[in-house]
């Protein structure tokens, strides 16, 4: 075990060195001037030629590459261009808002669409069946901004039972407050594809000769389904829960933006829309590091769900 973690942390290296580079010349030679996009309209030669002493983007390209990198390994990921705050601070001030939201968003997807997977999937072909499968295909062919939209309108508007936009400084007062109608509303649109998805995963399973065998040798449906085919599909639903987590630390654009919630995804959409580049640079460097780390951890809990597995 911890040969396979050394392994694993010294190949996120250059993996870690390549999105390095590959974002500094993305942002260095292909996107705009930041100094003119900053100056404005109006600003003057000599104004933009000021900005771009102040931001250092007169250096040489090796002098910025090496001050990202140094920015990098020390977590000092300097100044916000668009309002000068330490895009440090913009993480510590912007994330527990995410965390609020996108966690309990999380949780709910997967305990519920577990279950409700497990049940469509032993009673598959039944009516039952059909009819989930139907609802979740129609609710996936609907935007996420209808949701919002619609179900603004009327629970907020009409029947008045949520605030429409609103936050506030105690965890408790917005959990119980204003997450109740974004959480809602992103769960009834992540349901679809968690339940279908989870359903392949479950009838996958439930094919195999050890179910055949468990029932063969007069075990119940109850322990068939939780102890064996439950435990066996935890792999794949792992793994799918893995490649979601890192959107739980990122926010949703949409939920943030239409609700007012002051979380990391809405700052990510106003730096892209000012090219605050400090923002978006390190908000894609942290994204990748987090990815990284989601998948190792996953890898490590494919060993505590099934001892079977050898990590290689």
């Amino acid at each position: 075990m911890l040969a396979y973690l050394i392994r694993r942390l010294w190949q996120m290296v250059p993996t870690m060195a390549g999105v390095v580079l590959l974002v500094f010349f993305l942002f260095k030679f292909f996107g705009g001037d930041p100094a003119e996009i900053l100056g404005g309209l109006n600003a003057t030669p000599q104004q933009i030629q000021a900005i771009r002493d102040q931001l250092g983007l007169n250096d040489p390209w090796y002098v910025q590459l090496g001050i990202f990198v140094k920015g990098i390994v020390t977590f000092d990921w300097g100044k916000s261009w668009a309002t000068n705050e330490a895009v440090s601070q913009l993480f510590a001030t912007r994330m527990p808002a995410t965390l609020t939201v996108m966690l309990p968003i999380l949780a709910m997807e997967v305990v519920l669409a577990l279950p409700i997977a497990m049940w469509v999937a032993y009673r598959r072909g039944s009516l039952a069946d059909r009819t989930i499968m139907v609802v979740t295909t129609v609710a996936l062919s609907i935007s996420f901004l209808v949701y919002i939209i619609v179900g603004q309108y009327l629970f907020g508007f009409q029947l008045g039972w949520f605030p429409v936009q609103g936050w506030g400084d105690s965890v408790w007062t917005n959990l119980v407050t204003y997450v109740p109608l974004p959480a809602l509303l992103a769960v009834l649109v992540g349901l679809a594809p968690q339940t279908r998805l989870y359903r392949s995963f479950f009838l996958d399973e439930l094919g195999q000769d050890y179910v055949r065998t468990a029932r063969a040798k007069g075990l119940g449906e109850g322990k068939v389904l939780f102890k064996h085919v439950l435990r066996n599909a935890m792999i794949p639903i792992l793994t799918n829960v893995g490649l979601l987590l890192p959107g739980v630390f990122l926010g949703s654009f949409l939920i943030e933006t239409f609700f007012s919630i002051p979380g990391l995804g809405r700052e990510v959409l106003l730096a892209v829309n000012r090219s605050d580049y400090p923002v978006i640079q390190a908000v894609t460097v942290y994204l990748a590091v987090l990815t990284m780390v989601i998948n190792l951890l996953t890898d490590l809990a494919f060993k505590a769900v099934d001892p079977r597995v050898v990590l290689k």
